[in-house]
Formats: C-alpha cells, sequence, structure tokens
C-alpha cells in the first residue's frame, strides 16, 4: 500500500474491464509507472487486478494530472488499450482531503 500524503492532493481512480492480458500489458504498465514517477507530482500508485482492474494514481496538482494526460507516451497507452485489451474503463479524479489508516502489529 502507498503511504498517506500531506491533504490535499487529488486521486485519479481508473477502473477497467478487459480481455486477454498479457505480457505487453504488464510491460506498458510497469513502463508508464515509471514515466509517471518522473513527472512532476506524482505521489504514488496503488492497483489490484482480476476480472475488473483498480489502479489508483495520487497527484499533487490537478494541474499535474492534466500534464499526465496530455503526455505523448500516455495517449499512444491508452490508445493501445482501446484497441487492444479495454472493454471498458472508467475514470473518476477526486479531491483528497482527509486520509488516515490501519496496520495491524506483527508480535
Amino acid at each position: 500500500m502507498t503511504p498517506l500524503f500531506p491533504t490535499p492532493y487529488y486521486a485519479v481512480i481508473f477502473t477497467s474491464t478487459h480481455h486477454a492480458l498479457d505480457e505487453e500489458y504488464e510491460g506498458l504498465d510497469d513502463f508508464l509507472i515509471d514515466l509517471a514517477e518522473k513527472s512532476g507530482g506524482f505521489l504514488g500508485m496503488d492497483s489490484a487486478r482480476s476480472s475488473l482492474g483498480i489502479s489508483v494514481s495520487y497527484w499533487q496538482t490537478v494541474e499535474d494530472i492534466l500534464r499526465w494526460r496530455q503526455n505523448a507516451d500516455h495517449k499512444l497507452a491508452i490508445q493501445k488499450g482501446i484497441d487492444k485489451w479495454y472493454e471498458h474503463y472508467n475514470v473518476r479524479i477526486c479531491k483528497v482531503e482527509r486520509n488516515y489508516d490501519f496496520m495491524r502489529k506483527v508480535y
């Protein structure tokens, strides 16, 4: 899990249904995470995949999210996902005003 960040910050929630994910998808996903880490304002990411994929990326500002959306490699990846892997996807952008967590102590 990603650590907590000072609030406020923004979360981009990407949910998708897909077919036939393959090694190319996994490699592209890893490439995009590395690229996002180098872009301004990226804080981190959480992801879970099954028949429903959920990825949540965290950003300092809305402007950082918009800049990432315009990144040429990211735009190519979006189109490749539409052409090859996704049945449906949805993007939600949320302002995080409060966050907290729990961690079980190991004895």
